[in-house]
C-alpha cells in the first residue's frame, strides 16, 4: 500500500462500531449510531464519499470503473501472536465496462471536470419518501438541496413519449388522452383516494359507508384489479410502469419475475399521490440532489460527524481478527480489523461494504464457530442476487424540446419482443450542477438475467432516443445525416455501459454487510435495509429519536431549489 497518504496512528483504537464504506446504507447507519451515543469509526478506501452511490468525474469515474471491474488479487497471509488474522478480498460488483467517447473535447479539463456523475443512475426521490423523512429527523437536509424532475414519459419504439400526469389539472391538458380516457384515470384516481382516506380514518372512527377496496380484491394481482375498472392499455401501462415503477411484463405471470399485488400497487400509488404538493416549489412528485446523488451520503456522514463520528479516506481494512479462543459464542471470536497501514483496531461490531469477502483459502483453517461469523463475507452466487445494466450517456441536446430534468420510463415490450422488464431513463441538465451548461446526463437501467441482454436493452433504448454515433478513429468524413426525425435527436458525446451485481445487506451478529444500490428508481428499499440492519444492531432503538419530526416541514426557494426544513 505504498500508495497509501502518511496517517498517523488512529487514537482511539477502540470503537462501538466500525463501518466500511460510505454509501447511502453505510452513511444513515453512521449518522443514526452517532447519533445514539455511539462511538464510530466510519472508513472508505476510496478518496472520495458515497462509495457505490458516490456522484464523480468523467476521468473519476472512467477509472473507478475500469479498477473496480477486475477483482485484485488477494493480500498476502498474515498473522499475530494476540489474534488469528482472516485475510480479506475484494470481489467486483462491476463486469462488461464498456466506454467510448464521440467528441475528445469533451474529456478537456475545463469540461471533464465540470461534470458530477453518478455511479448507480439513474435515481430519484419521491417528496414523500422514507429517505426524505430521515433527511428530516436527522437533520441531514442542512447540508443538501434539491430540484424538481419537470416532467415523466412513458415512451416506446416509436419514439412517441406519453406524459404521466401529476395533478387533476395535467390529466385534463394532456393531448395524447382522449376525452373518455381522461374521465377513466380521473375515476381511478378517485377511487384510490377515497380508499387512501378511508383506510386512515377507520383506525380513529368508525368507516361505514367509506369508499374502501374489497380486502379480496387487494390480495389478487395489481394488474387484474386495474382491468376490473376498466381502464384502456395505454393508462394500465402508465399507471403499472411510469407511476407503480413495475419492473417486470404484469400481463404475463409466468414469465413475470415480480408479480405486484394490488396492496402493494396501492402503496405505491399513495406514495406518488402524497409526493405531489408536499412541497410547494417542487413542481411534481420527484426531486434530485443538486450536485448529484453523491451528495445523499455526504450529508449523513456530515451529521454522523457534527455527532463525533471520526471518518477516514483512502483507508482499506485487509484483515479481520478474530480471537483464538473461538469458543467464545457471543461474537464468535470477532475483536477487531487490521488497517492497510498495519495498524489494529478493535471494536464490538463491524459493518462492511458489499465488495468485501473472505477468500476461500482464508475460511478453510477456521473452526465453525469462526465460519459461522464470517458467513455474510463468503460470496454469493451473482447469478441468484441478480444483475443491473446500467449505462451514462453525455449528450449535446434535450430527448424532450424545452424540458430539462425528466424521466422516461419504456414498459417491458416495448421497444422490441424479447424486452423482458422496464427500462427506465433519467435527464439530468446544467441547472443541477451535474454537467456544462449546453449538455445533459441520460443515465439509463434495467434489470436483467444476464450482462448481454441487460446491455442489448440499454442500447436499445439509446437508439430510440439519441443519434446514432460512431468513435471518431471510425468517423468517416462520406457519413451523411438520416432522416428528419433522427436529425432532430441529441447527439452523444460520451457513452458508459456497464453492469452492476446485487448485494443484499445480511445481519450477522458481530459483523454484518451492507447492500449495494439496487435496480429501483428510488432509495426506499436501501433505506429500509439501512433500519432493518440498525434495529438488529441496535435493538429496538428508533433511528434519530432524538431529533426533530419530520411532521412538521416547510420549504425555501433559492435559485429554484427545493430547500427542505423541519
Amino acid at each position: 500500500m505504498s500508495d497509501l497518504p502518511p496517517y498517523p496512528p488512529l487514537d482511539p483504537t477502540t470503537y462501538d462500531l466500525i463501518i466500511v464504506g460510505t454509501g447511502v446504507s453505510e452513511s444513515i447507519l453512521s449518522a443514526a449510531a452517532s447519533s445514539s451515543g455511539t462511538s464510530v469509526l466510519h472508513l472508505d478506501p476510496n478518496p472520495f464519499y458515497g462509495s457505490h452511490s458516490a456522484s464523480l468525474s468523467l476521468p473519476d469515474l472512467t477509472s473507478f470503473l475500469h479498477s473496480n471491474s477486475l477483482s485484485p488479487p488477494p493480500p498476502p497471509p498474515s498473522d499475530t501472536p494476540d489474534f488469528l488474522s482472516v485475510d480479506l478480498a475484494t470481489r467486483s460488483l462491476y463486469s462488461s465496462v464498456e466506454i467510448a467517447t464521440f467528441d475528445s473535447s469533451i474529456l478537456d479539463e475545463r469540461h471533464s471536470r465540470k461534470f458530477n456523475v453518478d455511479l448507480c443512475g439513474p435515481r430519484v426521490l419521491f417528496c414523500a419518501d422514507e429517505s426524505i423523512n430521515l433527511m428530516l429527523k436527522s437533520g441531514s437536509n442542512n447540508y443538501v438541496e434539491f430540484k424538481s424532475v419537470d416532467a415523466s414519459f412513458v415512451g416506446d419504439s416509436s419514439g412517441e413519449l406519453r406524459s404521466v400526469p401529476d395533478s387533476r389539472a395535467a390529466i385534463f391538458k394532456d393531448k395524447s388522452l382522449g376525452l373518455m380516457e381522461k374521465k377513466q384515470l380521473m375515476k381511478f384516481f378517485k377511487l384510490v383516494q377515497a380508499h387512501l382516506a378511508a383506510a386512515a380514518a377507520s383506525s380513529t372512527e368508525s368507516d361505514e359507508g367509506a369508499v374502501k377496496i374489497a380486502e379480496e380484491d387487494m390480495e389478487s394481482p395489481f394488474v387484474d384489479f386495474l382491468a376490473k375498472m376498466p381502464l384502456p392499455p395505454k393508462i394500465k401501462s402508465i399507471i403499472l410502469y411510469g407511476i407503480a415503477m413495475v419492473d417486470y411484463d404484469q400481463d404475463n405471470v409466468e414469465a413475470c419475475g415480480d408479480l405486484l399485488k394490488t396492496r402493494e400497487g396501492i402503496a405505491r400509488l399513495a406514495l406518488y399521490i402524497t409526493s405531489i404538493g408536499r412541497f410547494s416549489n417542487a413542481l411534481g412528485a420527484l426531486i434530485y440532489p443538486i450536485y448529484g446523488q453523491g451528495e445523499l451520503p455526504q450529508a449523513f456522514c456530515r451529521r454522523a460527524a457534527v455527532k463525533g463520528c471520526i471518518y477516514v479516506l483512502r483507508m482499506p481494512i485487509t484483515a479481520l481478527l478474530l480471537d483464538k479462543a473461538s469458543e467464545l459464542i457471543e461474537t464468535g471470536g470477532y475483536k477487531g480489523v487490521r488497517l492497510a497501514t498495519g495498524q489494529e483496531i478493535f471494536s464490538q461490531k463491524l459493518i462492511l461494504d458489499p465488495c468485501i469477502t473472505v477468500g476461500s483459502e482464508s475460511m478453510s483453517s477456521l473452526t465453525d464457530q469462526q465460519k459461522e461469523t464470517l458467513r455474510v463475507l463468503v460470496p454469493k452466487s451473482i447469478s441468484s442476487e441478480g444483475k443491473i445494466a446500467r449505462g451514462i450517456c453525455i449528450i449535446r441536446g434535450s430527448v424532450k424540446a424545452d424540458i430539462s430534468n425528466a424521466l422516461v420510463v419504456y414498459p417491458p415490450k416495448s421497444l422490441f419482443p424479447e424486452q423482458l422488464a422496464a427500462i427506465r431513463v433519467l435527464q439530468l441538465g446544467s441547472g443541477l450542477a451535474v454537467c456544462p451548461a449546453d449538455m445533459h446526463v441520460l443515465y439509463f437501467s434495467t434489470v436483467c438475467e444476464n450482462d448481454d441482454q441487460g446491455k442489448a436493452a440499454l442500447l436499445s433504448a439509446m437508439s430510440t432516443l439519441i443519434k446514432p454515433q460512431v468513435p471518431e478513429n471510425l468517423q468517416s468524413d462520406s457519413a451523411v445525416e438520416n432522416d428528419t426525425a433522427e436529425a432532430a435527436k441529441p447527439v452523444v458525446l460520451w457513452r458508459a455501459l456497464y453492469v452492476q451485481a446485487m448485494v443484499k445487506g445480511e445481519f450477522g451478529g458481530s459483523i454484518s454487510s451492507a447492500a449495494s444500490p439496487d435496480g429501483n428508481l428510488s432509495y426506499n428499499e436501501l433505506v429500509e435495509s439501512a433500519v432493518k440492519l440498525y434495529e438488529q444492531l441496535m435493538g429496538s432503538e428508533e433511528l434519530f429519536k432524538e431529533e426533530t419530526s419530520p411532521d412538521n416541514t416547510t420549504e425555501e426557494e433559492n435559485d429554484g431549489g427545493v430547500e427542505i426544513e423541519a
